[in-house]
């Protein structure tokens, strides 16, 4: 599913207009009266108390048309105009005039109004600002919004909640209507995704407000949200005449005193995702380990005990996953940048071996095209530098996928994969995957993809979702304190089981937040 640009939304909506034949006002009248629909199915007619405050923009006229359809339904409101600024949209006032018309008279909140009483049984629907914002908002509208969080009212924002930038992140970490949920207008935002701003959005949910499919459709955009439908068009079914050799061979290179368990799982989760053969290399310590938990991999030791001093690679190896706890001693270093000189094959890079490659960034200019790294947060910031919010955080990891022609997983909450100037933003997993092993279970995975005849950049999107997938439902079990990297990989056959069954919601799942 893609995720527009703020530009390209407002483009998006002149193109409807000028192709439907219809004005502005009437494009306004269709989503807010699916903002109104939806509230009207929930609550049914209950005598809740709805507090509306719109902005003087188009979104606070969204709101004021969604006022107008719950008065006209029998819904006690009270309607707020929040005067930020001198101007006003043209269909704002249109929509006030026609509120006005039907006796409700918003009252006008400005620089020096209290607040009203809000009562935290009431709902607030968030109309201020929408995707317009360009600047910070004037103090006394933070302390409003601030106000209203604090209530302990629901709080349903219109499109995306007030205080967020749509294309830029934060100048502030305040401010913003921290929303119980988000009525989004066609396509979800970015910043629905990302760290800095997600933490203000509980859930989200699409409505579809008519905008044309033509431009929906041939309009490119840099960042794509994958969800379950993505990621079945990629599925390759297994034929009747194959063999373990049809869905190649993994190498699975690391491990030191102390840390052979993320071989062994990174292994483990390899074989899980269809590699056909799996091949351990670890140094001795991990031999009894490796053949006595493990033992439908093939295991090679280094000449150390502890660590990984040279390297050798198996000839037939399809793809070779590389790096889990493997220590970043220098013999191990030396050992890592010999294998690069002389290696071939498409690799995945994670943990000890990105440290290494921040170490001596020489060694960059030595991966295969197409690599596939899988940092987490501190392990970018080696790879790539301090970044000031989330969007220069993306800017400078496509940068540098650009100059290496890698591809850059970026592992947390929705995990963000980077190749070049395109992004792709996963919508599985939960915050019961933050624990230890979770990312020798994706390096794993996507080596075994790999393995299988998976395109690099296919082969990270699709692990990457059935990763979180296959957390998600181990979590239904054990709850988010209980899971472990272990039952993340028992979840990974039913997470590619569940590719084929229907969903079991109305709503298609990458329309969940």
């Amino acid at each position: 599913m893609k995720i527009f640009s703020a530009k390209q939304v407002y483009e998006a909506d002149k193109f409807t207009i000028d192709k439907e034949q219809i004005t502005s006002d009437a494009l306004m009248e269709r989503a807010a009266l699916r903002v109104f629909t939806w509230l009207h199915d929930r609550l049914q007619g209950a005598t809740v108390k709805i507090h509306l405050f719109c902005g003087i923009g188009n979104n606070g006229g969204d709101g004021l048309v969604a006022a107008r359809h719950l008065q006209e339904h029998g819904y006690t409101i009270e309607v707020y105009v929040v005067t930020y600024s001198e101007k006003r949209s043209e269909d704002f006032l249109i929509n006030l005039e026609r509120l006005k018309g039907r006796k409700v008279r918003p009252d006008f909140i400005g620089a020096d109004t209290p607040f009203p009483p809000i009562g935290k049984d009431d709902i607030v629907v968030d109309a201020i600002f929408g995707i317009g914002l360009n600047r910070p908002p004037h103090q006394w509208v933070i302390d409003l919004m601030e106000y209203l969080n604090e209530s302990g009212a629901f709080i349903l924002s219109v499109d995306i909640p007030s205080g967020l930038f749509m294309d830029r992140g934060l100048d502030r970490p305040y401010g913003v209507m921290k929303a119980d949920h988000v009525l989004t207008f066609q396509a979800p935002k970015l910043v629905f995704f990302l760290p800095e701003t997600g933490k203000f959005i509980r859930h989200w949910e699409i409505l579809d407000i008519g905008l044309d499919a033509e431009y929906l459709e041939k309009t490119a955009t840099r960042y794509e949200l994958i969800g379950k439908n993505e990621v079945l068009s990629w599925y390759k079914p297994r034929e009747k005449f194959s063999h373990k050799g049809t869905y190649g061979h993994s190498l699975i290179i690391g491990g030191s005193y102390g840390k052979i368990g993320a071989v062994l799982l990174a292994s483990r989760a390899c074989l899980a995702a269809g590699s056909g053969l799996v091949t351990s290399f670890v140094p001795q310590c991990g031999y009894i380990p490796l053949q006595s938990g493990l033992p439908e991999v093939m295991v090679l030791t280094d000449i150390h005990e502890k660590m990984i001093s040279r390297i050798e690679q198996v000839a037939e190896a399809t793809v070779i996953g590389i790096g889990v706890g493997m220590g970043t001693e220098k013999v191990t270093m030396a050992a890592f940048s010999d294998f690069l000189d002389g290696n071939q094959a498409p690799l995945v890079i994670d943990a000890d071996g990105l440290n290494m490659l921040s170490k001596d960034r020489k060694m960059l200019k030595k991966l295969p095209p197409k690599t596939v790294l899988t940092p987490h947060p501190k392990e970018l910031v080696r790879l790539i530098g301090e970044w000031k919010d989330d969007f220069d955080k993306l800017d400078k990891a496509a940068k540098f996928s650009g100059e290496y022609d890698c591809i850059l997983v970026i592992k947390g909450a929705n995990t963000l994969t980077v190749y070049k100037d395109k992004g792709y933003v996963n919508n599985t997993g939960n915050p019961g995957m933050a624990t230890g092993g979770s990312g020798d279970v994706l390096t794993g995975i996507i080596t075994g993809l790999m393995a299988q005849g998976y395109e690099p950049l296919v082969a990270a999107l699709f692990g990457v979702y059935l990763h979180g997938r296959a957390g998600d439902i181990a979590v239904e079990n054990l709850g988010y304190q209980s899971l472990t990297a272990s039952a993340i990989i028992d979840g990974v056959g039913p997470a590619i089981l569940d590719l084929f069954k229907l969903p079991q919601t109305n709503l298609p799942a990458e329309e969940q937040g």
